[in-house]
């Protein structure tokens, strides 16, 4: 393709608010152009990289008997209605409704749909397994949309669902689905770590989460340097570990005032306490009841914990209005010691302090010289934490490191989440109905393509890998009015479009100006057309390594064919 007939805005200057790297880069090489917030037109080249991750998603979907589909984007209230999911998805579920005033949603999944189109036409385990997957524009309204495409208010996705008769063949699919995703993402060049996980608002009870390694990560991996252990830090495990404290001798309970103090760290300098041998109270709503959850002053309370401890997605921080009313103060004096009926709840170090400093459910006092069982009672103990870095992992390979990650994909077994809800069956071996078993299994495509950028670039710009590159050669003439470069230029077009998908700079444009666009863009190989046009030599550069060759043009496509196989 001549790139005079291609639209690539490239940019000098990127706009203040484009903070990832691989926001800047899509913006500055012309790949991207916002609408709105958190909205993207994809202009040619990034469409050419979304068609060629696409393609590699379809050839390893198609490896695993998975069947490509479309479903509309647009979904009528009713089936989230039937699911639960209407009221329970929350604001970022976008919302409509048509001439009628029938409401509908601009699809973030299609769990609803795909149920609803199976159960339809669905009627024996015979029919099963079966796996659907399609790739298509998702709509969440993001409150606060940033980095470009890993974050956004629409986006591209494949998204995935597997029907079956029992776990077992669903587990094969889940295993099936794992595999082909790690291939999917070796084979468009990502280092992609899979992590055991929270599944969120899609629901199930297993999942894993596939991490592009970025600094830009929003969500915080803990791994181990001795073991395939992986987690989001939703789900790593803390492992308690008994410490000295609790053999100090209880003193009396003393109630003091602390005015001012409304955090664990200004109790601590208050006190001339260590943080960690303070506690935080916060009080939390689980489905109807409050409970009080104590930790540690240097810990926080991780509320993927709490869910998964109270088995329930309905769990909410108490408002202030509310707390006052059950414990008579504000957040900041709270504590266990009360005559309220709360229950309360400790993560598992709080049970090695004595004499701790708790609210006194007063504002402006504390309680110092608390003691478990003495002063109050704890209806349970726990795992209600994040873990911290350096801490001992569950699977006895050493301690936690952290790295940041992109969440590029996950799977997930939804059991019968949504079949008993919306009532999807099938006469099982026995003649007798049963709900269908399900898995669903996503992948961000756009997030992807921006992935990809933030672990392929230098200062000057992008490095697509070959697999997944727009065009696999990039040819530059540096004067196309210079009769001699010109033609050998069109030469080289025509020949090397016989074998690759090249992209020819025939602009009138100054060398400076392409050589740096080649640069930003990031095509594996440049053929450079120059002052030696006439001797016939070209320059032939790598762009990964910046490894450069002048190259007699008779011998120049068995170069390019051996030099494209290095990169």
């Amino acid at each position: 393709m001549k790139q005079s007939k291609v639209f690539i805005p490239t940019l000098r200057e990127v706009p203040a608010e484009a903070e990832a790297l691989s926001h800047q880069l899509l913006l500055k090489a012309g790949l991207i152009k916002q609408n709105t917030a958190g909205v993207y037109s994809y202009l040619p080249l990034a469409t050419r990289v979304i068609q060629k991750i696409s393609e590699v998603i379809r050839e390893e979907m198609e490896r695993i008997d998975a069947v490509e589909v479309l479903m509309p984007v647009l979904q009528h209230a009713e089936l989230w209605q039937e699911s639960g999911r209407w009221e329970a998805y929350g604001a970022e579920l976008m919302r409509l409704r048509d001439r009628n005033q029938r409401e509908f949603a601009l699809g973030p999944t299609h769990e609803e749909v795909v149920t609803s189109l199976i159960r339809d036409e669905l009627r024996s385990y015979k029919q099963l397994p079966l796996t659907l997957f399609q790739i298509q524009t998702k709509f969440r309204d993001e409150k606060r949309p940033r980095f470009g495409l890993l974050r956004g208010r629409e986006f591209i996705m494949k998204d995935a669902y597997s029907f079956h008769a029992d776990e077992e063949s669903l587990m094969k699919t889940y295993q099936d689905m794992y595999d082909a995703y790690k291939r999917i993402f070796k084979r468009v060049g990502l280092n992609v770590r899979p992590v055991v996980a929270d599944s969120g608002a899609i629901g199930g009870n297993y999942t894993h989460e596939f991490h592009a390694l970025s600094a830009i990560g929003e969500d915080t991996i803990v791994y181990s340097d001795n073991s395939d252990y992986a987690a989001n830090i939703e789900k790593a495990e803390v492992v308690y570990v008994p410490s000295d404290a609790a053999k100090e001798a209880p003193q009396a309970l003393e109630k003091i005032a602390t005015p001012n103090v409304k955090s664990a760290k200004e109790l601590a300098e208050l006190l001339g306490k260590p943080l960690e041998q303070t506690t935080k109270s916060m009080v939390f709503k689980v489905d109807d009841a409050f409970v009080m959850v104590l930790v540690r002053g240097h810990h926080e309370i991780n509320d993927v914990k709490l869910k998964d401890y109270f088995n329930t997605d309905n769990i909410t921080m108490a408002t202030e209005d509310e707390i006052r009313n059950l414990l008579g103060a504000a957040p900041g004096s709270l504590g266990p010691v009360t005559d309220s009926e709360i229950k309360v709840y400790a993560d598992n170090s709080v049970q090695d302090l004595v004499n701790i400093p708790v609210g006194a459910n007063e504002d402006g006092f504390h309680y110092v010289n608390a003691v478990v069982g003495r002063d109050f009672e704890v209806d349970g103990y726990g795992d209600f934490r994040f873990i911290l870095e350096g801490e001992p992992l569950a699977d006895g390979s050493g301690n936690a490191k952290f790295a940041e990650g992109i969440e590029v994909g996950q799977v997930f077994v939804l059991g019968e989440k949504y079949s008993k809800s919306m009532n999807a069956t099938i006469l099982n071996n026995q003649g007798r109905e049963q709900h269908l078993t399900m898995g669903c299994y996503g992948i961000g495509v756009s997030r992807t393509l921006s992935a990809i950028i933030e672990q392929h670039h230098d200062d000057n710009g992008i490095i697509w890998p070959k697999s997944v590159t727009p065009y696999d050669l990039h040819l530059i003439t540096v004067n196309p009015k210079k009769e001699a470069q010109f033609e050998l230029a069109e030469k080289l077009y025509a020949t090397l479009q016989e074998k690759y998908d090249v992209l020819y700079d025939d602009r009138q444009e100054r060398a400076g100006v392409k050589f740096n666009d080649a640069d930003l863009i990031g095509l594996p190989i440049r053929i450079v057309v120059g002052k030696n046009a006439e001797g016939g030599i070209v320059e032939v550069k790598r762009r990964d390594t910046g490894d450069s060759e002048e190259v007699a043009v008779d011998a120049l496509v068995d170069y390019i064919e051996g030099l494209y196989e290095q990169v």
